[in-house]
């Protein structure tokens, strides 16, 4: 027996709480039809002032009713999560924007396999998504494409199902309303199943609770905060190839320059400025590797990270850091003498700075390439001595309850994988 519950978080919405609670109870019938044998409505009044908890009292116990001080959108629904007692949790908002009629087809896709099913609005036929928010929804889409290497429509739908035992790969999730970007941004990266069924959207009636400046901020901040906890490098190393490649254009555009007009000197500033742009990317791209081993230790667990593409980058560079290191500083101490040498270092030059502060720029950038490669060698070891130690533990406890044998072995083929 399958049962839905659908959790609708409600602050006073007294206007339209009875309209979408009659929609929701409507739908027994077709829920059924697709293998959804109950239906359970939880209402979460967060705190409302006004007739919403009234309204819905009238519906019990056709409908649970939980009433709570005001924790905000993440928390109304993380209360309900708590008290629903379905294999399938579902969740929409009480303002009649998302379309309950649908929930059996994205039960279908939970029914199916799918561990998160996300109603999607950016495709559906019929959306009077608001054009300010269908930007950002826009832009959110693409960094959680981005920063997840799966191409994502709507990270921030607010209609959803989920399969109950997926439920604690996902969270810990806030209270606020950046709670279903930090959703999607933990679901890519937990490896979690995704799938998304295109919606209709409707335009709430009524003044919007969300602010499009202070919420599209802290979309944005959930968004790279989450990824950050799983994969340092596609957000630090991100930024550091875009430097490189602004670094690159700069010297690019000068030779133009310089071929088109004839000229056979240099401008010292664009080269010093492309030189700044190249040292800052290399110290991003080793510190978001760098970041990604400890995030891997303390995640315990076989976890995705890389810079390109779903599955990472390959073979890690960071095993080359120690050679481009010492190159980079010799090549500085190599700079200083022959400045040295030629006299160009002569206070009477209009660029005597030039030289040595390149040769400065090489030597730091070469201690921060062997200093990342030394803590990555150091933090893999420290990786690899954790799970041999947890191979071991779980061996041990193989050999003194041999009815858990079954459980040890699955264990260690995940640990390794």
């Amino acid at each position: 027996m399958t049962t839905l519950s659908i959790v609708i978080p409600a602050y006073n919405e007294e206007d339209g709480i009875a309209d979408i609670v009659d929609r929701v109870l409507a739908i027994k019938p077709a829920l059924a039809e697709v293998g959804v044998d109950d239906l359970e409505c939880i209402i979460v009044d967060d705190g409302s002032r006004d007739r919403t908890a009234e309204i819905v009292q009238r519906y019990v116990p056709r409908v649970t009713l939980i009433s709570q001080k005001n924790k905000g959108y993440g928390g109304a629904l993380k209360t309900g999560f708590r008290a629903a007692r379905g294999e399938l949790l579902a969740f929409l908002d009480a303002d009649s924007t998302y379309p309950p009629e649908y929930f059996p087809k994205l039960c279908t896709a939970a029914l199916n396999g799918a561990d998160l099913v996300i109603g999607s609005r950016m495709v559906g036929t019929d959306s009077e998504m608001p054009l300010v928010r269908r930007i950002g929804n826009f832009i959110f889409a693409n960094l959680l494409s981005f920063v997840g290497g799966i191409r994502i429509s709507d990270s921030a739908s607010g209609q959803r199902v989920i399969r109950r035992e997926a439920l604690p790969a996902l969270y810990p999730l806030p209270d606020t309303l950046d709670f279903t970007p930090a959703m999607s941004t933990r679901a890519l990266h937990e490896d979690l199943k995704m799938v998304e069924v295109p919606i209709p959207y409707k335009e709430r009636s009524g003044r919007s609770k969300l602010s499009v400046v202070h919420d599209g901020l802290r979309f944005f901040k959930s968004i790279v905060w989450t990824a950050l906890t799983y994969n340092p490098v596609r957000i630090f190393g991100g930024m550091g190839v875009f430097l490189l490649l602004l670094a690159l254009l700069t010297v690019a555009a000068q030779l133009t320059l310089n071929l088109a007009g004839g000229i056979a000197s240099w401008s010292f500033p664009q080269f010093f400025g492309a030189l700044v742009l190249a040292v800052a990317g290399i110290t991003l791209y080793s510190t978001g590797t760098s970041f990604s081993y400890i995030v891997k230790l303390f995640h315990k667990r076989p976890i995705r990270q890389g810079l390109i593409g779903r599955r990472g980058n390959g073979r890690r560079i960071e095993r080359h850091y120690w050679w481009l290191g010492f190159l980079s500083i010799l090549a500085g101490f190599g700079i200083y003498i022959a400045a040295a040498l030629f006299n160009l270092t002569d206070p009477a030059l209009q660029h005597s700075w030039f030289a040595p502060v390149v040769s400065a720029l090489m030597v730091l950038t070469g201690v921060q390439l062997v200093s990342a490669w030394g803590l990555a060698r150091m933090l893999a070891e420290l990786s690899i001595r954790d799970n041999q130690a947890t191979l071991d533990l779980l061996g041990e406890a193989a050999t003194t309850n041999p009815g858990g044998a079954t459980t040890s072995d699955d264990s260690t083929s995940y640990a390794v994988a």
